[in-house]
């Protein structure tokens, strides 16, 4: 059974850095697609970005475009989301969700077969 566990969410102020990382375990994760997504309260969950495990292909959603890197770390098996120039609209809870097949995009909600329980980030102004 595919885990994912999330890590690195924190309270930081607007303009610092944080790094979140997801662990996985359960899967032979060279043939997945990873993405990160966000739900901020009283809004609906959506994309931050997905990677193609193995490929190191990564897309972005517009909002975090040059402020954030998805990357993989095989020999660690985890996911990490390196988030710098934080913005108050920033604040959400962060998943990881995990596809066990590859797909370019990877942008919604139902491409995923797997999810992480999340992790708090609190971007303060």
């Amino acid at each position: 059974q595919v885990q994912l566990v999330e890590s690195g969410g924190r309270l930081v102020q607007a303009g610092g850095s944080l790094n979140l990382s997801c662990a996985a375990s359960g899967g032979t994760f060279r043939t997945y697609t990873m993405g990160w997504f966000r739900q901020a309260p009283g809004k609906e969950r959506e994309f931050v970005a997905s990677i193609l495990w193995s490929r190191g292909v990564s897309f972005y959603a517009d909002a975090v475009k040059g402020r954030f890197t998805i990357s993989s770390d095989n020999a660690k098996n985890t996911v990490n989301l390196q988030m710098n120039s934080l913005r108050p609209e920033d604040t959400a809870v962060y998943y990881c969700a995990a596809r066990s097949s590859i797909i370019y995009g990877g942008r919604r909600e139902n491409d995923y077969n797997y999810w992480g329980q999340g992790t708090q980030v609190t971007v303060s102004s």
